[in-house]
C-alpha cells in the first residue's frame, strides 16, 4: 500500500509534469535551431483544442508563409517585433476569382477563437512589391473573365473568419492596400490590440463587432477612410480607439462607416497634414439604426491647431475615465485585458 506521503509526493510530481509539459513552448528557427522551420508545421503539431495556451515561439526572421490557423488557444511570440516577420502577397481580388469566400485571402487567417499574437510583423507584401499593372484570369467575373489588380486594392495581413476572440500585443501589420486588419464578426466579434503599428489604404483598420485599440499607430498609406467600423448587429457594439496616433499622406481622412457603427477615440493625437474631414457615413441604401454615433475626447492635432469636429462630445451617460478593455467588453470576455 502506497503511503499518503508518497501518494502526495507522487501526485505533486505529476502535476508538476503536466504544468512543464502544458507551458512548454514550441520553438520555430527557419535556420533550423528549433523544433520547425516553419510557423505552420508548428501550428499542424497541435492537437486540435486544448484548455492550456500553447505557445509557439518564433525566433527572428523572414518567415514567407500564409498562416492557416484553425485551433484554439495558442499564442504566438515573437523573439522581436520588428525582426519577426511573417510576409506574403496576395491580392485580395485575384484570391476571390477562384475562391468563394475570403479564407486564404490574407498572410494571417484566423479561424479560430483565443489567439494571441506578440512581437510580430505580419505583411501583405502585394502593394510594397508592385512593379506594373496586372490583368489575371477570373473565372467569378462572368463578363470578361478577366480582372485588373492595381497596388492599392484590398490587401490583409490579418483576416479571421468564425472567429469571435483575438488580441494582439506589440505587433506590426503591414500591407499598402485596404482592409490591411480586418477582425470581421459583426455577431460575436470581440478584438483586442495594444502596442501596434498598422498601416494600409481605405479601411486598412476596420473590425466588426467590439474592438478596443491602446496605444497603437495608424499609417495610412491612401484611400478614403483610415478606419471603418461595423456594429450594426448590437445597439452596444463600438470600437475604441484610446491614446493612438494617426498619420499618413497629405490630407488623409480620418475615417468613415456605412453600416451602424460607434466609434470612440480619446487621448489621440493627429498628424498635422489630416484633412479637415470628421469621420462620415458613405452614402448606402443600408438601413442606420442608431444615428450618427462618433465620440471624440481630448483629441488633438500634433501642432495644437485643432479641428473642431473633434472637440469633446461623449454622450452624458459616458465619462472619459470609465472608457478601458472592460468597459468595451463586459461580461463577454472578461479576461482579455488580463
Amino acid at each position: 500500500m502506497i503511503s499518503s506521503k508518497r501518494y502526495r509526493m507522487m501526485f505533486f510530481f505529476l502535476f508538476a509534469l503536466v504544468s512543464v509539459h502544458a507551458q512548454k513552448k514550441i520553438i520555430v528557427d527557419a535556420g533550423g535551431k528549433g523544433d520547425f522551420k516553419t510557423i505552420q508545421e508548428a501550428i499542424n503539431s497541435l492537437s486540435a483544442s486544448d484548455p492550456n495556451p500553447r505557445t509557439i515561439y518564433i525566433k527572428k526572421g523572414i518567415y514567407k508563409e500564409k498562416l492557416y490557423i484553425e485551433k484554439a488557444n495558442i499564442v504566438f511570440e515573437g523573439e522581436d517585433r520588428e525582426q519577426t516577420i511573417i510576409t506574403e502577397a496576395i491580392a485580395r481580388d485575384e484570391w476571390r476569382c477562384s475562391h468563394p469566400d475570403d479564407w486564404g485571402v490574407a498572410t494571417m487567417n484566423v479561424g479560430a477563437n483565443d489567439i494571441v499574437l506578440k512581437n510580430l510583423t505580419i505583411t501583405n507584401s502585394f502593394g510594397f512589391d508592385w512593379t506594373k499593372e496586372i490583368v489575371v484570369d477570373c473565372p467569378s467575373d462572368t463578363v470578361t473573365g478577366k480582372r485588373k489588380l492595381v497596388k492599392n486594392g484590398h490587401q490583409m495581413a490579418l483576416r479571421t473568419l468564425h472567429a469571435t476572440r483575438m488580441k494582439a500585443i506589440n505587433c506590426h501589420f503591414r500591407s499598402f492596400g485596404g482592409d490591411t486588419v480586418s477582425p470581421w464578426e459583426v455577431d460575436n466579434g470581440l478584438w483586442y490590440f495594444k502596442d501596434c503599428v498598422m498601416e494600409g489604404g481605405v479601411d486598412f483598420y476596420c473590425p466588426r463587432g467590439w474592438a478596443y485599440a491602446e496605444n497603437c499607430e495608424f499609417i495610412a498609406h491612401g484611400g478614403t477612410a483610415a478606419i471603418w467600423h461595423d456594429g450594426s448587429r448590437y445597439e452596444d457594439s463600438k470600437t475604441v480607439l484610446k491614446n493612438c496616433r494617426f498619420s499618413g499622406y497629405d490630407n488623409f481622412l480620418l475615417g468613415r462607416y456605412h453600416r451602424d457603427a460607434q466609434f470612440y477615440l480619446v487621448d489621440c493625437t493627429f498628424a498635422d497634414n489630416m484633412r479637415d474631414s470628421a469621420i462620415y457615413r458613405v452614402p448606402t441604401a443600408n438601413l442606420i439604426q442608431w444615428g450618427h454615433r462618433v465620440y471624440y475626447y481630448n483629441c488633438h492635432k500634433k501642432s495644437g491647431n485643432d479641428f473642431g469636429w473633434y472637440a469633446n462630445n461623449l454622450p452624458p451617460s459616458v465619462n472619459a475615465k470609465q472608457i478601458n478593455a472592460k468597459w468595451v467588453f463586459g461580461d463577454r470576455w472578461q479576461t482579455a485585458f488580463e
